[in-house]
């Protein structure tokens, strides 16, 4: 398999596995802020906005301090469960999830703000359990800001670079994601042709990301019309 193939892939897995893994905790904290009110509520959402504003090589570095070999963490995942995460594709996907992660919880936050508390008091005042509330009538009315959210997070995730390069290095063949590829090939005299490739890739990859989020939007208007 040629090599910028490998890497198209590999980005596509980690970006893919990225929102996957944060899209229950996002929909959830997501409906968390939006509905409650509770003691420390403007603490959780700074905490949960942070890599928003902080440089992702600092993400990184503490991704490193926290889950690296020697982390105040990782140290234990490896010794009693053989799990190693930085320097590896499994930690460019948890690096991935933590940078994309606040775009998805604030676009849930919206949405479900968005929603009609009414419909969820009528629902309860027929005595409907909370789940069914959520599953049948907040969930569903906010569908839009979810899908909307989960597809930014996941073209976030798959532009990641700075947390990516410092948790999960720049390994060839491993963790080189497409952003890691295309600061590599810079460097190179003949990285030019690979370059163009890679940045083609992308933009046809993020043109894609936009048409599925229409597309997905369109079916559920349409459902819940």
């Amino acid at each position: 398999m040629p090599l910028e193939v490998h890497i198209v892939l590999l980005s596509l897995q980690v970006a893919l596995l990225a929102t996957v893994l944060i899209l229950p905790l996002g929909i959830a904290l997501g409906w968390l802020l939006a509905r409650k009110e509770f003691y420390g509520k403007s603490l959780l959402d700074a905490l949960v906005n942070v890599p928003l504003v902080l440089p992702p090589v600092v993400t990184g570095y503490f991704l490193l301090l926290v889950l690296g070999p020697t982390g105040y963490i990782g140290r234990y995942l490896d010794a009693y469960l053989g799990i190693t995460l930085a320097f590896d594709w499994s930690g460019a996907v948890i690096a991935a999830a933590v940078v994309s992660f606040p775009l998805l919880v604030r676009a849930v936050r919206v949405a479900v703000s968005g929603v009609d508390p009414k419909l969820e008091d009528a629902a309860r005042m027929l005595r409907a359990p909370e789940r069914d509330i959520f599953f049948r009538i907040t969930l569903p009315l906010a569908a839009n800001g979810i899908i909307a959210g989960a597809i930014l997070a996941f073209a976030r995730a798959l532009g990641e670079f700075g947390a990516t390069i410092v948790f999960a290095s720049n390994i060839p063949g491993k963790t080189q994601t497409i952003p890691l590829a295309i600061f590599t090939f810079l460097q190179q005299p003949n990285g030019e042709e690979k370059v163009q490739y890679l940045v083609g890739v992308a933009i046809v990859l993020a043109y894609l990301a936009m048409l599925l989020n229409e597309w997905m939007l369109r079916r559920v208007n349409y459902a819940t019309t």
